[in-house]
């Protein structure tokens, strides 16, 4: 499996995990939003991390294709 599989499977179980929280629990923008969450509330950081791994995901396919992101 490829970097970019690996990080594409995190995103995917990130998902999921936060489809499971928000159907048993709601999820109120500021939980999503904010991280005041506290540190171990599930969503802490989530929005970051998952941006992080988007963007790492979105830089390997541009290389793998030699294009360049428009910014």
């Amino acid at each position: 499996m490829s970097d970019k599989q690996k990080l594409i499977q995190e995103m995917l179980k990130m998902q999921k995990k936060f489809i499971e929280y928000e159907q048993k629990n709601g999820v109120e923008a500021v939980e999503y939003f904010t991280d005041n969450a506290g540190a171990s509330h599930p969503l802490n950081e989530y929005r970051q991390k998952y941006a992080e791994l988007a963007t790492k995901v979105i830089d390997m396919a541009h290389a793998e294709k030699g294009s360049q992101r428009n910014m």
